[in-house]
């Protein structure tokens, strides 16, 4: 498993981009796709909505369990990534390209936010 090392990485496992004017894009790492199985419904953050760094934002039901998403940034959701409501496999087959989940205008990072080695490290990965 490679993590791109580019992001950053919640120790949720889920990912973040950097802001592109202000808007990150959010996903889970190919680790925790793997461990939820295969994603079989995705629930997403509506957009216009304040995520919160840290707090649940939606929910991803896989064949083996259900697991809440949090979000790795504090902001306003932009989008939301449709392509994975209609076909939440994505998740599971291209976690850091198609699979993205939201995107957000940012307005507080967190300071614990992994880079992609120490992700790595922290996930045994």
């Amino acid at each position: 498993m490679s993590n791109p090392q580019q992001l950053r990485y919640s120790k949720e496992h889920e990912w973040v981009s950097g802001a592109e004017d202000g808007v990150s894009t959010v996903g889970i790492t190919e680790y925790a796709a793997n461990a939820l199985g295969d994603v079989v419904y995705a629930q997403l953050p509506e957009v216009g909505s304040t995520v919160t760094a840290g707090e649940t934002c939606g929910e991803l039901e896989s064949t083996k369990s259900v697991s809440d998403l949090y979000a790795p940034v504090t902001g306003e959701v932009t989008a939301t990534n449709d392509d994975v409501v209609g076909d939440p496999s994505l998740v599971n087959s291209a976690p850091f390209e198609g699979g993205w989940l939201f995107k957000v205008r940012v307005s507080e990072e967190p300071g614990d936010l992994l880079s992609a080695d120490e992700y790595a490290a922290f996930s045994g990965n």
